[in-house]
């Protein structure tokens, strides 16, 4: 039987590397994918929306981000909040359509975007890191029996190194991704 506290680290630690891997799709490799554009903020009805609350996001093709806004008046906000969030695209208005055609990427854009990635790993495992450090402390504030707070802290370790290598094989499928022309 798995004791509470790891049950709830193994949760935290599953939704950090989640997050991640989320942060790892808005990274584009050249693919569209509606992910790129979901949630640039969009100036709609006097408030900010994200892009996919006021429109529907689709790719016809792998070079293609096609944005249909459910009410036409926000066909420009949508064009504007797409080049102010400096994603490097370059929206086209179609009448009641956005078409966002994807750039050839250089090799300095594709170093750049690894980069970018291995910084939003190392976050995700200091987020890790961060939950193992404060489930040992939960550990031990919980005057569990010694062979028992032992075994849970080398489990909630376990954890944390599963955690830590599923981030590192995501981040080298994304780098290779990126890399292949």
């Amino acid at each position: 039987m798995s004791h509470p506290i790891l049950i709830d680290a193994q949760s935290r630690m599953k939704k950090a590397v989640d997050h991640t891997l989320h942060e790892f799709s808005t990274i584009h490799t050249g693919k569209a994918t509606p992910s790129m554009v979901e949630s640039v903020m969009v100036d709609a009805y006097g408030s900010q929306m994200r892009l996919k609350e006021c429109a529907a996001i689709s790719t016809p093709d792998a070079r293609m981000i096609q944005i249909q806004p459910w009410d036409a008046t926000l066909v420009k906000p949508i064009a504007k909040a797409i080049i102010d969030a400096n994603l490097g695209f370059n929206p086209l208005i179609d009448s009641k359509l956005i078409r966002v055609p994807l750039p050839e990427m250089s090799r300095e854009r594709r170093q750049e975007f690894v980069k970018t990635a291995h910084r939003l790993a190392e976050e995700g495992r200091v987020q890790v890191r961060n939950i193992r450090r404060d489930m040992i402390e939960v550990t031990k504030k919980a005057k569990l029996p010694e062979d028992e707070a032992k075994r849970l802290e080398k489990d909630i370790q376990t954890s944390t190194d599963k955690a830590i290598a599923d981030i590192n094989a995501n981040l080298a499928a994304k780098e290779k991704d990126l890399l292949s022309v």
